[in-house]
């Protein structure tokens, strides 16, 4: 036996017994609202197209079937949340693992837990309410601020997202000193994102949350576009304390642009060198039979209890993080 070897939890138990309470307040919050509890899959036959994700894949070898087969470890249990929602689940929600393949550190660890729900009904503003009062019941915050993506960037970076040019934000991006990043790109929403992640969301979200509204229409992911300007989309993201919170969308349920925004996704992804992801066949047959008007978000229940115990690592909220798991 080794003795040496690290066997302790990474969260003290005092943290864990929080974390669980929290869990309980969550329950109690949407059970209040009516809102379905459910259990989806965390391995699926697909996995999500989105170039900014990764997934992991592993190996079924089913005794019924000669081929070993290609299994998916969900990024987030969105596609078959949506699935139940077009066979009439109505409003659900969901805490569950999910598993990104990308670096661990003080904010992320490869599996993490995520809550994730859908309200059949509400439009984006309307969603953002929820959180909201979910934020002041665990976190006790004061109500949170709006502020729509062209705004901050305005703000805090002296330049309108929705329409500078890709030579304006390398000269944007050059002055804030990423010159090495800049020279050589070539994606407007490369730029753009690393100006929200490194100069924007630094300085807000500080004193209490932050909802970032209408995202450029070119970062929609799975949101409907905006009616009354087709620049922007319906989707936002939560922020708090220098942590992503949050991102929802008011959803995309025209089942043709969505096979188009996957097809596009795998198009960057050839451009760049990523592996194309064959599509979520089951996904796109739910949304063919219709996917009701909703808005649904995904939350980092990890950063949320990072937040509540006051600590600056996501090792320090879990039993065990991916360093001794």
């Amino acid at each position: 036996m080794n003795s040496s070897v690290n066997w302790r939890p990474t969260a003290t138990i005092q943290t864990l017994k929080k974390r669980a309470e929290i869990n309980t307040q969550i329950r109690e919050f949407f059970a209040h609202r009516n809102v379905l509890e459910v259990e989806t899959p965390v391995l699926a036959h697909a996995s999500v197209t989105d170039i900014h994700l990764q997934g992991f894949c592993t190996q079924f070898n089913s005794p019924l079937k000669p081929e070993t087969e290609n299994l998916f470890l969900q990024t987030s249990p969105e596609f078959a949340m949506k699935r139940l929602l077009c066979a009439g689940s109505g409003s659900i929600f969901q805490i569950c693992k999910s598993f990104r393949n990308e670096e661990s550190g003080k904010h992320h660890n490869p599996e993490f837990t995520m809550l994730e729900w859908y309200r059949v009904g509400f439009n984006s503003s309307q969603l953002i309410d929820e959180i909201d009062e979910l934020l002041q019941k665990i976190l006790k915050t004061d109500p949170l601020d709006r502020l729509t993506y062209q705004q901050a960037f305005l703000t805090y970076c002296d330049i309108d997202p929705l329409c500078c040019t890709l030579e304006d934000l390398k000269r944007k991006a050059e002055y804030f000193g990423f010159t090495n990043i800049a020279q050589h790109e070539t994606s407007k929403d490369v730029l753009l994102q690393l100006l929200c992640s490194q100069v924007v969301e630094p300085k807000i979200g500080l004193v209490k949350p932050v909802a970032l509204t209408d995202f450029p229409a070119s970062q929609a992911a799975l949101a409907r576009i905006k009616q009354d300007d087709p620049r922007v989309a319906e989707r936002f993201e939560i922020y708090f304390k220098g942590l992503e919170l949050a991102n929802g969308y008011y959803e995309l349920t025209d089942v043709k642009e969505q096979l188009s925004r996957f097809e596009n996704d795998n198009q960057v992804r050839q451009q760049t060198g990523l592996p194309e992801v064959g599509l979520d066949e089951h996904l796109m047959a739910a949304m063919e039979n219709g996917l009701p008007d909703c808005s649904g978000v995904a939350l980092g229940v990890d950063r949320l209890v990072m937040l509540a115990c006051e600590v600056q690592n996501i090792d320090q909220v879990m039993s065990f993080s991916i360093g001794n798991a």
